[in-house]
């Protein structure tokens, strides 16, 4: 299952010691309870570490133990991570990145570049990108594009198979239509024998 494990924004710059996130937020429910708060902190730890090896402007995937860490960071030094599992798509992660971002600086301005102490910026709207993204197609117009032309595709594929299935030779079907001119029937009977005659097994 594709899934949005955290998500982070994070203040980042050369005058700092290490990166120092902002606001978080995480799923954990797929993982026991006993285990969250270690998740929890792996995905803090996991964040700095990687923010600090991005250079502004810079994007990067950073694949750990099943899951990647999608990084970025804006010219000014604000970055965020996006932590999924490896099926989520590193597009659809930028994208919610960008966004989340843009909508963070609008609201709070420059705040961001004073503050020193993790998690102490309350922006509720980050909750709302981790329940949003963790179906990548519905949150992305173009991906969802895309799967509908794969379903589709898919569909028509079918339906092809089913009409060849039930024992109606294509063959046969051009030569009884109607539609088809003596021309067509000609040329589609040679275009066959030139793909028999070169099919590489």
């Amino acid at each position: 299952m594709v899934k949005v494990v955290g998500i982070a924004i994070v203040r980042t710059g050369a005058e700092l010691n290490e990166p120092i996130p902002v606001t978080m937020a995480s799923d954990l429910a797929s993982f026991g309870f006993f285990q969250r708060q270690s998740v929890k902190e792996m995905l803090t730890f996991l964040t700095k570490t990687f923010m600090k090896r991005t250079e502004p402007g810079q994007r990067q995937s950073v694949s750990h133990e099943g899951y990647v860490v999608h990084c970025y960071v804006r010219s000014d030094g604000l970055g965020g991570t996006v932590t999924t599992d490896t099926d989520y798509p590193a597009r659809v992660a930028f994208v919610l990145l960008g966004q989340l971002l843009e909508e963070f600086s609008a609201e709070n301005g420059d705040s961001w570049k004073t503050v020193d102490t993790p998690e102490s910026i309350a922006f509720p709207p980050i909750e709302e990108y981790l329940v949003k993204y963790q179906d990548p197609a519905a949150a992305d117009k173009v991906t969802k594009i895309q799967k509908d032309l794969d379903e589709t595709t898919q569909i028509l594929h079918k339906t092809i198979d089913s009409v060849l299935e039930r024992g109606v030779k294509l063959d046969s079907l051009v030569e009884r239509s109607n539609d088809l001119s003596s021309q067509s029937k000609l040329f589609y009977k040679s275009a066959k024998k030139t793909n028999a005659c070169c099919v590489v097994s």
